[in-house]
C-alpha cells in the first residue's frame, strides 16, 4: 500500500491510497484544479487512475470537489446516507453528485473494491454524520480519524488496531482560547463535537498506541490555532512522559495543509 496527503486543514482535506492497481480518495475537500495538479506530479489522473472517493462527512473542507469528480469524471462517490444528504444539502457545492453516482456505506459493513477492504466507523462531530476509516490491504492496516469531537470506545479501539495512522491533531487549546474567534467558535471547536487539540490527541497515542504501529502522521491542523512545531512538540513531549520515544517506537509526521507530503510506501 502506498499512501499520500494531497491537503489537510480547513482549507481542504484530501488523501489517496493505492494498492496494486487500485487508487482511491478519502475526502476530496481541495479544488479539482489542484487535486489534477497533485496527481499529475505523482504521475497518476483522475479521470483514468482513481476508482472512488470515500467521504468522511458533509463539511466544504472534505467535500469541495465531489460534485466535480461524479459528474465530470464519473466517479463513485461512496458516503454514509446521512452523509449524501448533507452533501446534497451544502451550498458550498456548485455541482451536485448525481444519483448513479451515490454509494452508501454502513458504519462496521466492509466494502472490497481492488485489493482494499475499506471500513467506515463512527466518529463524533458537529456534521450530519462523520466516520473514520479503515483501510487495509497488502498485509497492513490504515486508519484515517479525523474531525474528533472527543475520543470513543470506537476511536481508542482502531488506534490500537492501526499499523498506520492519520489523527487529528487540529489547535492548541491555549492559542484557541486566547484567540480572536469569538466566543460561539471558540465553544464548537473545544466542545465533544468539535475538533481534538494536540494534547488530546498526544494522550490518546500514548495510552493506545500498540507496538504493531508503525508511523503516525498529524493532520487537520488549524491555521489560526496551531503550528506544525508546537504540534509536534506538545505531541513528542506527552510521548516521552509515557517512555514512547517518536522515531524510535514509531515515526511521527506532520501533514501540510496546502501542500502533498511524501509519497509513502506502507510496508
Amino acid at each position: 500500500m502506498k499512501f499520500i496527503s494531497l491537503g489537510s486543514g480547513s482549507s481542504g482535506n484530501c488523501y489517496l491510497l493505492q494498492s496494486g492497481e487500485t487508487s482511491i480518495l478519502l475526502d476530496a475537500g481541495i479544488s479539482t484544479r489542484s487535486l489534477k495538479k497533485h496527481l499529475k506530479d505523482i504521475g497518476m489522473s483522475l479521470e483514468d487512475d482513481i476508482a472512488a472517493v470515500f467521504v468522511t462527512h458533509d463539511h466544504a473542507d472534505h467535500i469541495k470537489s465531489v460534485g466535480n469528480i461524479a459528474r465530470e469524471c464519473g466517479k463513485t462517490i461512496f458516503a454514509t446516507q446521512l452523509v449524501h444528504e448533507g452533501i446534497a444539502c451544502n451550498r458550498c457545492l456548485r455541482i451536485d453528485v448525481p444519483n448513479d453516482r451515490k454509494a452508501f456505506v454502513e458504519k462496521g459493513k466492509t466494502v472490497e473494491m481492488g485489493n482494499f477492504r475499506i471500513t467506515p466507523f463512527d466518529v463524533p462531530h458537529d456534521s450530519r454524520d462523520c466516520v473514520g476509516y479503515v483501510v487495509e490491504a497488502d498485509g497492513v492496516r490504515f486508519c484515517l480519524i479525523t474531525d474528533i469531537g472527543h475520543v470513543t470506545d470506537t476511536i481508542r479501539e482502531q488506534v490500537g488496531l492501526a499499523n498506520y495512522l492519520v489523527l487529528e491533531a487540529n489547535h492548541d487549546i491555549n492559542m484557541l482560547m486566547m484567540g480572536k474567534y469569538s466566543p460561539f467558535l471558540k465553544e464548537r471547536i473545544s466542545s465533544d463535537r468539535g475538533h481534538l487539540n494536540n494534547e488530546q490527541a498526544a494522550m490518546l497515542l500514548a495510552e493506545y498506541a500498540t507496538p504493531q504501529l508503525r508511523h503516525v502522521w498529524l493532520c487537520h491542523l488549524s491555521e489560526e490555532n496551531n503550528h506544525p512545531v508546537l504540534a509536534r512538540k506538545t505531541t513528542e513531549a506527552v510521548l516521552r512522559q509515557h517512555g514512547i520515544i517518536p522515531g524510535l517506537d514509531f515515526e511521527l509526521d506532520i501533514l501540510k495543509r496546502k501542500a502533498p507530503s511524501e509519497f509513502y510506501s506502507l510496508d
